[in-house]
């Protein structure tokens, strides 16, 4: 049985800690990311985005993901639907069984991205299912050069109220610096923790924030997918110390993406090029499962939601 996103948050909120939620698309993701939060005794957000959908076929995500809950009832996982860009895909999920789902209408004016998020929030509430919204856009590498961007993209405290208010979300994705992708930053990563207390302040208390593009594109993955023949110059995400310290901020879920492909793909790219013989695919998708799985127990570590459970 998946575990409810209230009571999970209501723990986050008291032990002051955020849950990992990592996107899967295949079985060896899900297997990766399920053994970590054995290993690590942590909450978990499993995350399938529009993109996953098409990919793998709903219906196989949702066995892989049934059979992770049924071989591990000890861990409380939730399935939440990733970037949901309507209201058909948000019910969709919903009537598939998710008992989460983002409805990001953040591209939306900020009434449009209301009436939507109301929209999908009275459908979602209705079977009882917990509603991420955003509000604000991801900004990019050059944002915290050209000021007037970055306001104009990063979320306002007061419009946060507002939207949180009227829309009844239950969770809600600030913009504060990150961006999805590998190439987050030109130089050393930075988070607006100012903005951060300031949306903690206009919303009600303990309300549950979450940070979108996440990853922290380690250096050591970068060099070890690189020495293998990828193209990865100028990568650079969030560092663990601005991750940990948005956990301690009032962060309650931080989105993991980038860096499980990289985990992946240095990990097969070794093999190709020391074992160039080997065709079978579980020679290669078992190491990057188990590179996975560690980069997932560093995570869970970092924010925090090691052993509470």
């Amino acid at each position: 049985m998946l575990a409810s996103p209230k009571q999970l948050f209501e723990k986050a909120a008291e032990g002051n800690y955020a849950i990992g939620a990592f996107n899967v698309n295949n079985m060896e993701l899900t297997q990766a990311i399920v053994e970590a939060a054995v290993l690590e005794r942590a909450p978990l957000i499993l995350q399938i985005s529009a993109g996953a959908r098409k990919y793998a076929n709903p219906v196989y995500l949702k066995k892989i993901i049934e059979a992770a809950v049924e071989l591990n009832p000890e861990i409380p996982i939730v399935q939440h639907l990733d970037h949901g860009e309507d209201f058909e895909i948000c019910k969709a999920a919903v009537d598939e069984g998710y008992n989460s789902v983002m409805i990001d209408a953040s591209r939306l004016p900020f009434e449009e991205n209301i009436a939507l998020t109301k929209k999908v929030a009275d459908y979602a509430h209705s079977k009882a299912v917990w509603v991420e919204a955003e509000l604000g856009r991801l900004a990019g590498v050059e944002d915290w050069v050209n000021v007037e961007a970055r306001e104009a993209a990063f979320t306002d405290s007061e419009q946060a109220a507002e939207f949180v208010k009227k829309t009844g979300c239950d969770s809600l994705a600030i913009a504060i610096g990150t961006s999805h992708g590998a190439y987050k930053f030109k130089g050393e990563s930075r988070l607006d923790f100012e903005r951060l207390a300031e949306i903690r302040e206009k919303l009600p208390k303990n309300y549950p924030l979450v940070l979108h593009g996440a990853s922290s594109v380690p250096a050591e993955l970068v060099a070890e997918a690189e020495k293998y023949g990828a193209k990865l110059s100028g990568a650079r995400g969030v560092s663990d110390e601005m991750l940990a310290k948005a956990a301690k901020s009032g962060i309650r879920k931080i989105n993991t993406d980038t860096d499980l492909r990289l985990a992946m793909t240095a990990a097969i790219r070794k093999v190709f090029a020391e074992n160039p013989a080997d065709f079978d695919p579980r020679k290669y998708l078992g190491p990057a499962r188990e590179a996975i799985r560690d980069l997932v127990r560093g995570k869970m570590k970092t924010f925090g939601c090691s052993g509470k459970i």
